[in-house]
């Protein structure tokens, strides 16, 4: 019966495919006290610089923001009308035009570049966060997770797995699955990508092997840090992994969805429905923080 609420939930949020910014190649903001950006429905944008306490800050759009991520000092978040905001302290934000209605669902940072993905096989790429250039995907499938690593970025959607060296040209790979895929990261040579009780892992963004999740929960976002994955769930789900082939099932002390985990300053985050956010300095134990909001937060990311 846990699930009946589960799947209500993923109906409510099917018009924004939200996601998490997990661990995307980021650089450090010269807004030291900025570490944690969260981002969610109603234009929410909320700032933290420990993970604990939390500041709303204004966006300037009532639009759900799916993801957010940080590269080369500046914050990008991108929302369910194709527009992106951008900041260099994650307090301030502008609104840019990326030349698109379609939605988006994710971004990362990486190669010099920021790239979005999103609705019918969207993708963007851009040099500053302002200029937005749409590239050919090569597929009509919705792209939900993207991510940078080794030299390659990665992005995901249902049973499908792109590639790219530039974010210009891309490649499809064979996945192995027809399962929905949610989100990717990268880490510790290895890229890992999550969905519906669905976990998957390549060395090189190729070849991807099926990994035993030991739940048949929505796994929603994943990250990487100190040494550990981690991926969380609709229902409360929390799993972490220190090598992406074996996961272990947290207790996360909730039922509450999450969409979005992120690592930084010696802690994950987890953000979700109606504003929770749970912290952990190890992914094993986790800690309910007050984020002043009531909005569902659907992405986060970390500046450390």
């Amino acid at each position: 019966m846990r699930h009946i609420p589960i799947i209500l939930s993923l109906f409510l949020f099917s018009l924004t495919v939200i996601s998490c910014k997990s661990s995307k190649s980021t650089t450090t903001t010269t807004d030291n006290s900025t570490i944690f950006v969260g981002v969610g429905n109603s234009g929410t944008i909320i700032t933290s610089p420990d993970g604990t306490s939390w500041t709303k800050r204004t966006s300037g759009t009532i639009y759900n923001l799916n993801g957010v991520t940080l590269g080369n000092g500046l914050f990008v978040t991108v929302n369910s009308f194709g527009t992106t905001l951008t900041s260099s302290d994650g307090n301030s934000w502008t609104k840019r035009t990326s030349g698109t209605y379609n939605s988006l669902y994710d971004v990362t940072y990486g190669n010099n570049k920021f790239v979005t993905v999103g609705k019918s096989g969207t993708i963007l790429t851009s040099s500053d966060g302002t200029t937005w250039t749409s590239r050919t995907s090569g597929t009509n499938v919705g792209l939900n997770g993207v991510t940078f690593g080794n030299g390659l970025f990665v992005t995901v959607g249902s049973g499908t797995i792109l590639t790219s060296s530039d974010g210009t040209t891309w490649t499809k790979r064979t996945s192995g699955t027809s399962e929905y895929l949610l989100e990717v990261t990268y880490g510790n040579g290895l890229f890992v990508t999550v969905g519906w009780g669905t976990i998957l892992t390549s060395s090189d963004g190729t070849t991807w092997t099926e990994r035993t999740s030991g739940t048949s929960e929505y796994l929603r976002g994943v990250t990487f840090g100190n040494g550990l994955f981690v991926t969380v769930s609709l229902g409360g789900t929390i799993l972490t992994s220190p090598d992406g082939n074996s996961w272990t099932i947290r207790n996360s002390g909730t039922y509450n969805n999450f969409y979005g985990v992120t690592y930084g300053n010696g802690l994950f985050v987890t953000v979700g429905y109606r504003g929770i956010i749970l912290t952990s300095s190890d992914g094993t134990t986790w800690t309910e923080r007050t984020s002043g909001t009531s909005k569902s937060l659907s992405g986060v990311t970390s500046s450390q």
